[in-house]
């Protein structure tokens, strides 16, 4: 007989796993047991714990399989563990650290209220979450290293799951650093970039793109794509769409097949959530950007298709990509 509280209690006890999990992140447990076993008494101390309280949360995360007993109230790293160190490369630490940070918790923990009202109690309290994060240095820098390490092997993708040959100049519209510009920059010598963002953002990006050579490539171009975008035949949009409700997004889509050539293309790099009831990382992100953001939304293709519609614009294709995102063509209608 099938147990139809499954999924309930799945959803129950992995929220204690997570917080057992997030310990282990906060404390730096995994970089303390990096060079072999330890007891709970010595980790304890290396991590300025309570020993009979981390014990416990050890307890779960040996049941985990995150660490190895290896004698009573001695622990070990496993590989996946080993995840959890600060200075391996890809390391989750700092993506659990983000899911586990107050406002995060407090977010989501008011998702029913959000839901009842219809707009975030986070934002009320604390504005959107990038203001939020503004203000706590530390809480920025775990986020930002959490997208850095969900955006490689996109990165890594983007330029190979997509023929940018024919594009003349590609704008990457509020591209941050131009990590994803400069990947397709170094794999296209014949393109050029513009990396357009805020002033203050741009001026940030410099450096790194001139120590990747791509100085002479790419223009820095700061303004706000609510007022306009610099002309191109070809624009890069990722994770920007789904941080705005319908109205703003199409503002921001408007001002972009406005300024582009007549034979341009605009690409969306976004989650695309499937129509079905089939489990996607995008719905679970959804409900992080009901919470966290005022109006932010993961979208479905036929969502997406509706709004480059409205805006001069039709879905040519859409490409899949890593970690549950997906690059959308747009063509002008």
């Amino acid at each position: 007989m099938i147990d139809s509280t499954g999924p309930i209690w799945d959803a129950i006890i992995g929220l204690s796993r997570f917080g057992a999990l997030a310990t282990m992140a906060e404390l730096g447990c995994a970089d303390h047991l990096a060079a072999g076993p330890l007891s709970v008494t010595d980790l304890a101390a290396a991590c300025g714990a309570h020993a009979p309280s981390l014990d416990r949360v050890m307890r779960e995360l040996a049941a985990m399989g995150v660490v190895r007993t290896v004698s009573p109230q001695v622990y070990e790293l496993t590989e996946a563990g080993g995840m959890l160190r600060g200075d391996v490369p890809g390391s989750m630490r700092p993506a659990v650290r983000v899911m586990a940070e107050a406002g995060y918790w407090h977010a989501l923990g008011t998702l029913p209220e959000s839901v009842r009202r219809g707009r975030s109690v986070f934002v009320e309290q604390y504005g959107p979450y990038y203001d939020y994060l503004a203000e706590r240095p530390e809480a920025a820098r775990n986020f930002n290293a959490y997208m850095a390490t969900r955006a490689a092997p996109i990165e890594a993708a983007l330029a190979g799951g997509y023929d940018f040959s024919g594009v003349k100049t590609l704008v990457d519209v509020a591209g941050g650093k131009g990590h994803l510009l400069a990947a397709v920059l170094d794999a296209y010598p014949a393109v050029r970039g513009v990396l357009f963002d805020l002033d203050h953002v741009v001026e940030d990006a410099r450096e790194p793109l001139d120590a990747r050579g791509l100085g002479d490539r790419c223009e820095l171009v700061g303004g706000d794509f609510f007022q306009g975008v610099p002309a191109a035949d070809a624009y890069l949009l990722a994770s920007i769409i789904h941080n705005w409700d319908d109205d703003a997004a199409l503002r921001i889509l408007g001002n972009v097949r406005e300024a582009m050539t007549a034979d341009g293309r605009v690409l969306l790099l976004e989650m695309v959530l499937p129509d079905d009831d089939s489990p996607h990382i995008g719905k679970e992100i959804d409900l992080r950007m009901l919470t966290l953001f005022a109006g932010g939304r993961e979208r479905t293709r036929g969502e997406y298709a509706a709004l480059l519609a409205a805006s001069g614009l039709s879905v040519s294709r859409v490409v899949p990509l890593p970690a549950g995102a997906s690059l959308i063509e747009a063509l002008p209608v």
